[in-house]
């Protein structure tokens, strides 16, 4: 890549991954689809941020309830230090990637259940929440809040950062080896990410993890990939082929499945 396409290639993936006012080309989309590999490069700085507002929640937080613990009533500040800056961390990831990785798992849920292909495709289209895209919503973020409760202070910054480089990761294998469910805008977005590059971004994850995590970021990439081929898998049963939808319900699992295996990993 020339260093014009390079820039270029970073500004549409940061515009098609997060809400940052970057400001992105008319082809967005496709430039984001060439450069997939890069994609555990953005779920690095998006970790990042994470990691950096999760940090700055748990000093402020538990200077505010030891404050409120001293001087007015008596609260359980341990479980309140670590569940608080946890919860919001996760809104502040959901809110920084626009809700979008969000809005698929929920379309995953609605679709999980209804007999006719065709119906769960409409039902995936439609501008509804029923009771089990809510409920699987609620599940898999709530994975996520406990698997950062959980982590100890020594890990929870790599670890927010090693699961959304790997949730990015998944995104990729998702995208190269998935088929699309129809003719349109992602069907010109999966093919065009089938490319031989994309290996570099399992590379990319590596060294991306390597430094907080060491030899834990191979286990986690292994997870990471096994998770793009199930969920690719889930993609042809539910709805035919991978969809937009399946990308996002992607992300968000497995950002939850990384967090929850990295505090296993920890307290065991």
């Amino acid at each position: 890549m020339s260093k014009m396409k390079t820039i270029k290639a970073f500004r549409d993936l940061l515009a098609f991954l997060t809400i940052i006012p970057v400001g992105k080309t008319d082809d967005f989309v496709i430039t984001s689809a060439e450069a997939i590999f890069l994609f555990p490069l953005i779920g690095g700085f998006i970790g990042l941020m994470g990691g950096l507002y999760f940090l700055g929640c748990n000093f402020l937080i538990s200077h505010i309830l030891e404050f409120i613990n001293k001087s007015i009533i008596s609260i359980p500040t341990d479980f309140l230090s670590k569940f608080l800056p946890a919860v919001m961390t996760l809104a502040f990831l959901l809110v920084l990637t626009g809700l979008q990785h969000f809005d698929g798992l929920v379309d995953l849920g609605n679709a999980i259940g209804i007999g006719n292909m065709k119906d769960r495709r409409a039902v995936a289209h439609a501008w509804v929440v029923t009771y089990k895209g809510a409920l699987l919503a609620i599940f898999i973020e709530f994975l996520a809040v406990l698997g950062i409760f959980f982590l100890d202070a020594q890990t929870v910054f790599g670890a927010i950062i090693a699961s959304e480089v790997a949730a990015k990761l998944a995104m990729v294998t998702i995208s190269w080896i998935g088929k699309p469910t129809h003719t349109g805008l992602g069907s010109v977005f999966l093919e065009t990410a089938k490319n031989n590059r994309n290996i570099i971004a399992y590379f990319l994850a590596f060294l991306i993890m390597f430094p907080f995590l060491g030899l834990m970021g191979s286990w986690i990439i292994i997870t990471s990939t096994i998770l793009g081929f199930l969920m690719e898998k889930v993609g042809k049963i539910v709805f035919g082929g991978v969809s937009g939808d399946m990308i996002g319900a992607t992300n968000e699992i497995g950002r939850a499945i990384i967090l929850i295996f990295i505090a296993g990993v920890s307290i065991l």
